[in-house]
């Protein structure tokens, strides 16, 4: 077995005696050398977005000191669900490396598919209002701030 995919298949095992969250583990590599870990601790923290490709992505962030992850891949116990995969992207890492598939974690109860699909009907602009409704408000007066970013002159863009 790959050894960093051994590190996120024993922090999804731990995870179960845990009961931190569900059974998935991440950890993140860069230049053959672990940078960052995470398991599920959706219901350890109260928090949903806890995930252990986010946790793992936390932790490698704050041990390096930078939000941008570039050269480094990310191993993890299951195929990421659309919000991990988002935060992949975000944070530049261009590989992932996963053992059990999204269909594998629909068999135990984690179903992301209306997630994926929900994603994929708002590029064809139809919206299921049973799942989330998106209403654009007031934009006359949040777009003032994206003005005032674009004259800065020492902006960061990620």
């Amino acid at each position: 077995m790959n050894e960093y995919m051994k590190i996120a298949k024993d922090l999804a095992r731990d995870n179960i005696k845990t009961n931190a969250g569900g059974p998935f583990g991440a950890c993140i590599v860069k230049n053959r050398k672990i940078i960052g870990i995470g398991s599920n601790l959706v219901l350890a923290n109260n928090d949903p977005t806890a995930h252990a490709e986010i946790q793992a992505i936390r932790d490698a962030c704050k041990n390096i000191k930078s939000y941008d992850l570039s050269d480094c891949e990310i191993y993890t116990s299951c195929y990421p669900c659309p919000m991990c995969l988002s935060a992949i992207i975000w944070s530049n890492i261009k590989l992932v490396y996963y053992g059990n598939t999204k269909e594998d974690a629909g068999m135990i109860g984690f179903r992301d598919d209306f997630i994926y699909n929900f994603i994929g009907n708002l590029s064809k602009n139809i919206e299921d209002s049973n799942i989330l409704e998106l209403k654009c408000i007031d934009r006359d007066e949040t777009i003032k701030e994206f003005e005032d970013f674009t004259k800065k002159e020492d902006k960061t863009i990620y």
